[in-house]
């Protein structure tokens, strides 16, 4: 047991006395690459994300009942429909992850069984729910 704090006190001790410093040395390609990198992505405010499709039709009148059912259902979630040719899809929820997206799934499942996450490349950063 002694043993165990003396080594516990010996590197604490290495710790807090190293005044160890790492200096890297990138070439100036990279640092232009990382640069340009950075200024693209910050032009672009377009995020890959996930939804929950809660509704696909070919049928726009039916694709607008679903749509107002759901959000006279649930107000505080902000419910939006594309239209994919040929169908008419009503989504929901804008998440950074999937994991995320499975906790509102969880929750309207009852309501819309054939409800399902879906990955969504064209979002705004302003859509996602933290």
């Amino acid at each position: 047991m002694i043993r165990i704090i003396l080594i516990t006190i010996f590197f604490t001790f290495l710790l807090y006395c190293s005044k160890a410093q790492v200096v890297v040395n990138e070439p100036a390609t990279i640092s232009n690459m990382l640069d340009r990198y950075v200024q693209l992505n910050k032009r672009s405010s377009k995020v890959t994300g996930w939804r929950i499709l809660i509704h696909a039709t070919r049928n726009r009148v039916e694709m607008e009942n679903v749509l107002r059912k759901f959000q006279y259902n649930y107000p505080n979630i902000n419910a939006t429909w594309v239209h994919d040719t040929p169908y008419y899809k009503v989504r929901a929820g804008a998440f950074e992850s999937k994991l995320e997206a499975q906790r509102l799934l969880y929750v309207i499942r009852r309501d819309y069984p054939n409800a399902s996450p879906i990955r969504d490349t064209n979002m705004n950063m302003g859509e996602l729910i933290f």
